[in-house]
């Protein structure tokens, strides 16, 4: 075994006469590398991208919510959510009511349609908590004016910041306007300015208390619907099915997956090339190992017949050529790693990267460094190129010392 080493050792030195081989050593060391970085990257940046786009629209959506068949409101949740919370005590972490209506918004200088949407305090704490950016998250109904929450992308549009002050424009108890049932007309203060990275929220919805959502709307303490977060992710699907079987008709039961689930289709998408994109990369690694030994098998022909003729035995020769595969391989493989790692740090330290956020609901390239993308692309890639490595030395091992010596 230390005559297999000293002999790659010495195949590798880069001499006079084997300069190319050599170079062509570094050019496969650099398809291993550049190979795995790609894939290693694509993971990371798949999974970043699942993880960051899945936690905004849950944490924007709750788990599970809960309107009404054909949008109509719902009976008032103070004999509603009592019942929830005792048949699912357990699965069940919080139940929300929301008021959801259609409004116009005007400011000093735009005016535009958007979804005004009424929430609890309690509400308010849990979806607002990670992604205000300016002023605060005040509902306060004791203050002379009520508050008002709009998304970063709508108050720019508006030129408005926290503190400044909209006007609404909406329908009450949801029939046309009339001289008995004027519109609602209702100056709001803006409290705070979110930023969640999806355009679906930060360019087109309002936050106000639900309270004066009931107030301007007409509605009593009727409601538009609930919003549901359980215990345990994976069980939604099945609790809410027995939610939609315990509340029956006119309750519609939809998870976030099922109102969003467009998105989350396109998600899953993404990574359907991946093992397509990993095989190509494997076999471009591959070839470039094959080659290069095959290069190596010419150009030590002579060499392998001396040995053979001093004794060397097939397995000598078979653990040599496989011993440089090695070498290339574990080169390629740390260069690879070491490569996608530190783009990924580079990326998530300065940004180099941005995305348009209406297409791709984020501003940025998001990455989720796992250990277990570069252990499996590792291993892939390496047990690859060294199962392939075995040809050219099987090749070499079965060259004939006369034939051999007399090769030119």
């Amino acid at each position: 075994m230390l005559l297999s080493f000293y002999l790659t050792k010495k195949y590798l030195r880069s001499k006079k006469n084997s300069r190319f081989i050599s170079f062509i050593s570094l050019i496969t060391i650099l398809g291993i590398a550049i190979g795995m970085t790609v894939v290693i990257i694509a993971l990371t940046v798949l999974d970043g991208y699942d993880k960051v786009v899945s936690e905004k629209i849950i944490n924007f959506n709750s788990h599970i919510k809960i309107i009404s068949f054909g949008n109509r409101n719902l009976p008032e949740p103070a004999s509603v959510i009592p019942k929830i919370e005792e048949k699912f005590r357990g699965s069940v972490s919080s139940v929300n009511p929301f008021v959801s209506k259609l409004a116009i918004i005007k400011s000093k200088k735009m005016t535009e349609g958007i979804t005004l949407l009424g929430i609890s305090e309690r509400a308010k704490e849990l979806e607002f908590k990670n992604f205000i950016q300016n002023g605060g998250l005040n509902f306060s109904q004791m203050s002379s004016m009520p508050k008002m929450i709009l998304g970063r992308s709508l108050a720019q549009k508006f030129f408005v910041k926290a503190g400044d002050r909209v006007t609404t424009f909406s329908l009450h108890k949801d029939q046309v306007p009339t001289f008995e049932n004027p519109p609602s007309i209702q100056q709001f203060e803006i409290s705070g300015i979110f930023e969640s990275g999806m355009s679906e929220f930060d360019d087109a919805i309002a936050f106000i208390n639900i309270a004066e959502a009931q107030k301007i709307f007409g509605m009593g303490e009727k409601i538009s619907g609930y919003d549901i977060r359980v215990s345990d992710i994976s069980k939604i699907n099945l609790i809410a099915e027995q939610l939609q079987d315990f509340l029956g008709y006119p309750y519609y039961v939809r998870t976030v997956f099922q109102i969003h689930q467009n998105i989350f289709t396109w998600l899953e998408l993404q990574k359907e090339p991946i093992p397509i994109v990993l095989g190509l990369i494997i076999f471009v690694a591959v070839f470039n190992i094959v080659g290069t030994l095959l290069m190596i098998v010419l150009e030590r022909t002579t060499t392998v017949g001396i040995l053979r003729s001093m004794g060397a035995d097939r397995k000598l020769i078979i653990k040599t050529f496989l011993l440089h595969a090695v070498f290339l391989s574990i080169v390629g493989v740390i260069a690879g790693n070491i490569l996608a790692l530190t783009l990924s740090m580079l990326q998530q330290q300065f940004d180099l990267i941005s995305l348009p956020e209406k297409i791709y609901f984020v501003t940025k390239v998001p990455l989720s460094i796992e250990l277990k993308n570069y252990l499996l692309v590792t291993f892939v890639t390496f047990t690859v190129s060294l199962l392939a490595s075995m040809l050219p030395a099987i090749i070499a091992s079965k060259i004939k010392p006369i034939s051999a010596i007399r090769f030119d």
